[in-house]
């Protein structure tokens, strides 16, 4: 292979390496709305979530990474109501306690009427 050739190849795999890495981390919706209840709806930010947690079974453990997931299981009452809100807040609580940056824990910072 000649030197330019080699060189080309290179700066082609330096830089669409961290792209390509970063695409694959960003599975699924940009943000997913949740339903809520009585509070509110809850605008899920999924790609932070990504990109922060690095580990998708840290959520989804409790549900598949499919698209109305969440809904099917509590209609089949599989998933409690607030399963997935308390696994939200305790991580969430969790990093603070160590001192990250973490998310909200209260009601009305993820419920919108």
């Amino acid at each position: 292979m000649q030197m330019e050739t080699k060189l080309s190849v290179f700066f082609i795999i330096t830089i669409l390496s961290p792209l390509l890495l970063f695409a694959a981390q960003n599975k699924g919706a940009k943000e997913i709305l949740l339903s809520g209840g009585k509070k509110g709806d809850v605008l899920f930010p999924h790609h932070i979530h990504q990109v922060i947690l690095k580990d998708c079974t840290k959520c989804h453990n409790l549900f598949p990474q499919a698209p109305g997931s969440i809904e099917k299981l509590k209609a089949n009452k599989q998933l409690k109501t607030k399963q997935i809100m308390k696994q939200c807040r305790d991580c969430h609580k969790a990093k603070k306690r160590v001192g990250g940056k973490a998310g909200p824990t209260g009601c009305k910072a993820c419920h919108g009427k």
